[in-house]
């Protein structure tokens, strides 16, 4: 069993910056894939981003390329979202999930084993 708590959100002006951290117990994540998926009200859960198990191939939604970098320290379990640029409509709760296939980096919240509980990010015009 994997348990992943997400940590970083918060309220920030439009413009700004927050970083969400993503801490792995239970098992090393270091042969996961891992992903950060967002949840504003009212709509289904989105990709958002996601980083193979090496760090070396990233994906991201169109919406964030460019503003937002998923990173990963294996040594500490633990998995990043550096989100700048802030926008009112990047307002949401921020899971992170783990995959435990370590092949593709897939795009959709089936493929993913593990979910943390989620981090309110708030952008505030």
């Amino acid at each position: 069993q994997v348990q992943l708590v997400e940590s970083g959100g918060g309220l920030v002006q439009a413009g700004g910056s927050l970083r969400l951290s993503c801490a792995a117990s239970g098992r090393t994540l270091s042969s996961y894939t891992m992903a950060w998926f967002r949840q504003a009200p009212g709509k289904e859960r989105e990709f958002v981003a996601a980083i193979n198990w090496s760090g070396e191939r990233t994906r991201y939604v169109d919406s964030v390329k460019g503003r937002f970098t998923i990173s990963r320290d294996n040594a500490k379990s633990t998995v990043y979202l550096q989100m700048s640029s802030l926008k009112p409509e990047d307002t949401a709760i921020y899971y992170c999930a783990a995959r435990s296939v370590p092949l593709f980096i897939p795009t959709t919240t089936r493929p993913y084993d593990y979910w943390g509980q989620g981090t309110q990010v708030t952008v505030s015009s």
